[in-house]
């Protein structure tokens, strides 16, 4: 017997100045451009004053090379507009998939203005 996947979706909530938003289910090339259209929107101009996405990966059952490259490219607007990106709960293959194409550090890394010039501060709520 075949079981379907796990249907995609995207819980968004906002608090203060803190949006997270929750991956379910495959984060691929069907279901990738809505995460980046979901925090992108949320992030732009005339949106609440955000200073942190966090994304929860608690539910995330599969990530392929669209689903990296969504990552990056909300880690890449987020710095663009000066939020931090935070990656929560991330499941073992998630995990393995950033270490095995160097992302891990770049997306879990935060640079402070207390940190000396180029010595990234590690993102100390990894989880």
């Amino acid at each position: 017997m075949i079981t379907p996947p796990f249907e995609f979706s995207l819980i968004v909530t906002a608090a203060a100045d803190v949006l997270t938003v929750e991956v379910a289910g495959e984060l691929d090339h069907q279901t990738s451009d809505a995460l980046v259209r979901t925090v992108v929107g949320h992030l732009s101009p005339g949106g609440a004053a955000f200073r942190r996405v966090r994304l929860d990966f608690g539910r995330l059952t599969w990530i392929d090379s669209m689903g990296l490259s969504a990552l990056l490219a909300v880690h890449r607007h987020a710095g663009a507009v000066g939020v931090t990106l935070h990656l929560d709960s991330r499941p073992g293959f998630l995990e393995r998939l950033l270490t095995l194409t160097g992302t891990l550090d770049h997306l879990t890394t935060t640079v402070t203005t207390t940190a000396a010039a180029g010595d990234p501060v590690p993102e100390a709520e990894a989880g």
